[in-house]
């Protein structure tokens, strides 16, 4: 294809790419460099029928010119990104400083919010990642080898989480995990404890999310790999029976290096998704609990009267970082897989 025609052919694409994606990050970016302007307070007499008081209230004709002036509000370079809301490197300095130890270190460090809900997040997407991927593609290989006349109500079953709206399903789950649900009741009923609650433990409350995470997540590598599946040559499987074969063998040997591609796609979209976690923390009511990267932006942007911006902008573009450098080893192995086959 001649590179002129190239180009026309990506350019829809391309501009929806420029106008969707890169410029609302260019936006976030520069907004992350502001924030809010503080509010013009005055003294104002308040007189009543005995004494009068002098109070402070928000002059919001002041307050309001000044945000007419300077939209963004007021430039603060890079002091959101390390004060102690997010990077915290001064606090950071001052705790390495003063702990003895590599493990009272981290445990000091965990008490700053961003740092509390990165562990978290990195937990949920490197324990939650790979169940999905193996899960997926043992649901796939099992539902492959069902008769054809189950095969479709057996899909559909397997699609149910798929179906469900996240926050909805998250809210189901929640439901049963309660004391008077009927996960919550049994395991109170196994233990003999009638006080045992998941949503009382900080280690009982993650694990219920990541096993949602797991729940919610797996049909959509079950599909991919499903599909995956009818295109294994046949050939390729029969002579591997021939040479004497497992059935263990030939999906090790033959259908797992097949499907090799379709692993790093699921992959790098459960990474990506998974790095993102917000609904179950929000349908599960575990902000005491556990918090992530989206959900500090999610309380920045609706947790309070005034909307922080600047906040929520910074966290954006760390999330955006940290999502990079995780994806970073997948996309160079795929590089160098591309250049080995043109190779």
């Amino acid at each position: 294809m001649k590179h002129r025609t190239f180009f026309w052919f990506i350019l829809p694409s391309l501009a929806a790419m420029i106008f969707f994606i890169a410029l609302p990050i260019v936006s976030v970016a520069l907004q992350s460099l502001f924030v809010e302007h503080e509010q013009i307070m005055v003294e104002v007499e308040n007189c009543g029928p005995f004494k009068c008081e002098t109070v402070l209230q928000v002059d919001t004709e002041a307050t309001a010119a000044l945000q007419e002036e300077a939209p963004l509000g007021r430039f603060n370079g890079l002091g959101t990104y390390t004060n102690r809301k997010h990077l915290a490197f001064e606090q950071v300095g001052v705790t390495w400083n003063e702990t003895e130890s590599i493990g009272e270190f981290l445990s000091e460090l965990l008490n700053l919010p961003f740092y509390k809900a990165l562990i978290f997040t990195l937990t949920f997407t490197f324990v939650v990642t790979p169940f999905v991927i193996v899960l997926g593609l043992g649901v796939a290989l099992a539902v492959n080898t069902v008769p054809r006349l189950l095969k479709g109500p057996t899909i559909f079953v397997s699609l149910l989480p798929m179906i469900v709206t996240p926050l909805i399903g998250a809210l189901i789950l929640f439901w049963m995990v309660d004391a008077d649900g009927i996960i919550g009741a049994t395991l109170q009923r196994i233990f003999n404890d009638p006080n045992l609650s998941l949503k009382a433990s900080t280690p009982l409350t993650w694990i219920m999310l990541i096993v949602y995470g797991i729940w919610s997540s797996t049909p959509f590598s079950f599909i991919v790999f499903y599909a995956g599946l009818q295109t294994v040559p046949s050939e390729t499987l029969e002579a591997a029976k021939i040479d004497g074969a497992s059935r263990w063998q030939a999906i090790r040997y033959v259908v797992v290096p097949y499907m090799m591609p379709l692993v790093v796609f699921i992959t790098l979209m459960q990474l990506m998704d998974n790095f993102r976690v917000l609904e179950p923390i929000i349908s599960f009511q575990a902000s005491a609990k556990a918090t992530s990267l989206s959900s500090i932006i999610y309380n920045d942007l609706r947790g309070g009267d005034i909307p922080q911006f600047g906040s929520a902008g910074a966290t954006s573009i760390l999330t955006i970082i940290g999502i990079s450098i995780l994806l970073t080893p997948v996309l160079i192995r795929t590089w160098r897989d591309f250049n080995r086959k043109r190779a």
